[in-house]
Order: C-alpha cells, then structure tokens, then sequence
C-alpha cells in the first residue's frame, strides 16, 4: 500500500511538473512567432505628466545614486516630478535630505521626500501615501538599487498617450553587477530568460502579465480603477496587475528599454528576496484564482496561463518531493513499476533552450555568460527549500513582513551593516546534501540512471550552504 501511494504521488507529481515546464514552452513558441513585431514608439505632440516614486528604506549605500539617476532623466520640466518615499530608520533619511537640499539648490524644485514614522503597509503603504499626493497624468516606480538611463521617459511615455486604455509598460532590467560572483551570474541567467522570453510572449500574446516591482510605469486612472495599491501580499505589484488586468485594461512590455539595477551578491539576500516573490505571488494566487477562472471575458488560454503565473512558486514544494521520493523508489525498486517517463522528461529542454535564447538576442558574445549555466541550475535547485517555506507561509494566511533585500552599490557588501546572517533553512540544506549523496549511493547500486540526478543534486544543496556559510564568516571577520 505504501509503495504504491508512493508511486503514485510520484508520477502525480512528475506530470505537474511536466505541465509546468510545457507552459513555458508555449511562451517559447510565442516568442518565436513574435520576436520581430517590437512595438514602434508612437509620434506624438505632447507627452503625459509622470511622477518618478522612488520606495526607500534604510538604503544607505545606493539612495544618493537612485536619485541623482532620476534627476538626470530628459522629459520636459513642467511634466516631470520625483517623489522620494522614505520609510527609513537608518542614515538613509540624512542622505536623502542632504541630496533634495542639493537638487533644490541646483534649481530642479520638482522634487518632494514624503518621510513616514513607520512601515505600515511597507512598499505598498509608502506608494499609497505617495499616490495621495500624485497630480500627474502616470507615476514610474524604481526601487533604490536600479539605475535609469537619462531617455527612460522619452522611450516609454509616448506609449501611454497613444493608448488611453494603456495601464503599464514594464521595461527590461539589466544589470550593474552580473559578474561580481557566480551567484550573481546564475540571477543574470534567470533574469534575462524572464524578461527577453517570457514578458515578451506575454504582452503580445495578450497574455496575462504584470508589473516587475521596478522600471515599470503606471496611469494613475488605472491603478485608482483597480483599486490602488495593497498590502494584503507581499508583492503588491503582482496584485495590483492582475486586478488591473482583470478590469480590462491593457499592458505593455518594452524589451528594447532597460534599467540596470543590482542583483544580491549574497546567498541570504537572495533567499530572501525569493522568499518573499514566493509568498506574495502565492498569496496572489490565493486571493485571485476564483476571479480568474470566473471571469467572464478572458480566454480559456488566458486563464490557464495565468493561474500557472500566479502558481510559479507552487511549484517549488512539487520539484522537492520529486526529489525526497526519488530515493525512496530506488530503495524499493519502484521505478519498474512505472511507464517509460523518457519523453516526460524530454520538455526538460526548454529551460536551457530559453536561457540560451536570451544570451543570444541580448549580447553580441553569449558565450561570455552562458558559461555559468551550470551555476544557473545550482541555484534553481538549491533554492527549492527556502521557496518551499515561503510558499507554505501563504497557506498559513498569518501576517507577513515585507523583509527588503540588501543592495550594496559599489560598496565592500561583507562589510555593510546590512547583511544578513545565515537562517536556520541552512541546516535542511545541508541535511538534503546528504540525503542526496545516500540517493546516489543507491541509484550507483540498483539504476545508474539516476546518479546524475542525485549527484546534482548533493552538489547544489552543498555549494549553496557552502557559500553561504563562507560569505557569513567574512562578514563575522570582516
């Protein structure tokens, strides 16, 4: 009785991955369809009025540049405001003070710093204290480790006034740091595969999309439409586009427009900034699967493209069971009792067939990336038990810090007072480390087969708390 629960939750659970993985292989397709219909940008007269908001808190080491980079930004003066939304508790705020006083004296006075005593709602909170006071037409959001180039506005704007029912363009990041350690590299990867494959085939495709937390540009109509920011998730800019979308409104994705911004070079900032993408894309999930399948208007390919959106992190607890069950049908010989998974297996392609496209249409020497590939697939693994947690702390409903990730500038990050220590989650990587090295013991012994899988996998796990734990003892003696 056992084994068979066993295999069955085993191919239940290999068929949904299976599912998963196929979906992105139907954005691939899209992609291909549709790689040369970039959108033109409109000639028009006039341009809409916009509001950069800038969400900070505590970050010291990158604030002065964030705002110095909008100050620079070419849109006609009387069209053009910067609203600093401080939340900081740190010397961030004497900064940011100290960097208005210098605009205002340099005579750009379209600038205001809008300081809460507290965190309440977090990101979503700050924007929605900010939007109180929006006057313009369309509010830009960049979080404080992004860059945007001085046209960012020339190239988007015109969009918005060419399509009233236009309610975000999301443009492409890029990054300052890819090559300051391989974890940075994996991100890079991961990254550009998201946003030169799948945002793409998104907004063309008419697909459900949403907003990227930053380099995105909102009408103000929309989001008061749409019900305004919330902080009911952790990723209020996944919330408000699926509510948005929901209301009819049209989205827009920018491939050729960029803005560099920082990628965590630490393993615990990773984690946490992918803990807290898979709560809040879970809980989005949670709050708006009924509305999407119940809605009235989308396509049946509409809805299951979204829900599979809005689930990309659930599936993070399947790809682990595989994994905890592998052993376990190797030490009962259940593999046998299984049809020939070869062809399930196939779609497998499309991650690295993605991975590889998009090295290959951003930069003229792939190559000089692609070589990381390895890395890009110890981190999707070993990443699997940190996203797990945070996708079960969704289910849980309980209230949730938005816990930021640290951005470091160009500054020596193992000695900025914003690292963070090493959590507990170390402990169960290191435990599936071994637990994998016992698998490939067995899988040497009964299905060699396997042993790839398994030694992949105790590699991951160990490099990935290896590192972190290296990264942590030079900032403990730094």
């Amino acid at each position: 009785m056992i084994v068979n629960l066993i295999i069955g939750l085993y191919l239940v659970c290999t068929i949904l991955i299976v599912l998963f993985v196929s979906s992105y292989g139907m954005l691939l397709v899209i992609y291909l369809f549709t790689r040369n219909k970039a959108p033109a940008l409109p000639p028009i007269n006039d341009v809409l009025s916009v509001t950069i908001q800038l969400p900070i808190y505590n970050e010291a080491h990158v604030a002065a540049r964030l705002i110095d980079a909008c100050a620079r930004l070419n849109y006609p003066p009387n069209k053009l405001h910067i609203q600093i939304l401080d939340d900081s508790t740190d010397e961030t705020t004497d900064i940011i003070r100290t960097k208005v006083t210098e605009l205002r004296t340099r005579g750009f006075m379209n600038i205001t710093h809008l300081h809460r005593k507290n965190r309440h709602g977090f990101k979503a909170g700050a924007l929605a204290r900010g939007l109180c006071e929006v006057t313009t037409d369309c509010i830009a959001v960049f979080d404080a480790d992004f860059v945007p180039k001085p046209d960012f506005l020339q190239r988007t704007m015109p969009h918005f006034q060419a399509n009233p029912k236009l309610a975000l363009i999301q443009t492409r990041w890029s990054h300052l740091n890819w090559n300051a350690n391989w974890l940075t590299r994996a991100q890079a990867l991961n990254i550009d595969s998201h946003f030169v494959i799948e945002q793409v085939a998104r907004s063309r495709a008419k697909l459900p999309m949403s907003m990227n937390g930053t380099g995105g540009i909102w009408r103000v109509q929309a989001i008061h439409d749409a019900g305004g920011w919330s902080a009911t998730t952790l990723t209020e800019d996944l919330d408000l586009s699926y509510r948005a979308y929901m209301r009819g409104w049209d989205f827009l994705y920018l491939m050729d427009v960029d803005v560099p911004g920082e990628l965590p070079p630490s393993v615990q900032a990773y984690k946490t900034q992918q803990a807290r993408w898979a709560t809040g894309s879970t809980q989005c999930l949670i709050y708006h699967a009924s509305a999407l399948i119940r809605h009235p208007h989308l396509t049946l390919l509409q809805k299951i493209m979204g829900l599979i959106h809005l689930a990309q992190y659930v599936i993070q607890p399947i790809i682990l069971l595989v994994f905890l069950l592998t052993p376990l049908m190797l030490w009962g010989n259940a593999f046998k009792y299984l049809p020939n998974l070869t062809l399930l297996a196939s779609v497998g392609i499309i991650p690295p067939l993605m991975i590889g496209l998009s090295q290959v249409e951003l930069y003229e020497n792939p190559w000089q990336r692609l070589w990381a590939f390895p890395l890009q697939f110890i981190t999707a693994v070993a990443i699997v038990l940190s996203n797990t947690k945070a996708v079960f702390r969704a289910f849980t409903k309980t209230k949730h810090v938005f816990q930021r990730t640290p951005k470091y500038a160009n500054t020596n990050w193992t000695k900025s007072h914003y690292h963070l220590p090493v959590d507990l989650t170390i402990l169960g990587e290191i435990g599936l480390a071994i637990y994998a090295l016992f698998g490939l013991i067995e899988s040497l012994q009964t299905l060699p087969t396997f042993a790839p899988y398994m030694l992949s996998y105790a590699i991951s796990f160990a490099s990935f708390a290896g590192l972190n734990l290296y990264q942590t003892w030079r900032y403990t003696n730094k």
